[in-house]
């Protein structure tokens, strides 16, 4: 069963990839396979329950692969699919506009300060 996407292309990426968690998620598994440990110190102060469930929707999505390992303790890691890595262009963008947010918002304080 598929859902129904929106209209909008715009809006379509965001309702796939359009939340914080998912944004850090695909920034930490642009660098490769993580487990989810890894994932949760990496982000912070997510809980559990919400890193769990961007993982699953994101997997549902097509984005990141889910792979289980039969040991004991299990093993699980994450990675990203062909489709999740091809929303590289799109942080890469979104960091380089960070970036000069950042620059800019900084040449504003130091100039107010003098």
């Amino acid at each position: 069963m598929h859902k129904e996407l929106p209209a909008c292309p715009v809006e379509t990426t965001l309702t796939l990839i359009g939340n914080k968690w998912k944004m850090l998620i695909l920034r930490d598994l642009m660098g490769g396979t993580k487990r989810f440990g890894e994932l949760k110190r990496s982000l912070g102060n997510v809980t559990q329950k919400v890193l769990t469930a961007q993982l699953r929707d994101m997997e549902e999505n097509g984005l990141v692969h889910r792979q289980v390992y039969a040991e004991v303790p299990p093993r699980v890691e994450y990675s990203l699919t062909d489709l999740g890595k091809s929303l590289k262009l799109v942080l890469d963008a979104m960091w380089a506009w960070g970036a000069g947010y950042q620059k800019q918002n900084r040449a504003k304080e130091d100039a107010d300060k003098s």
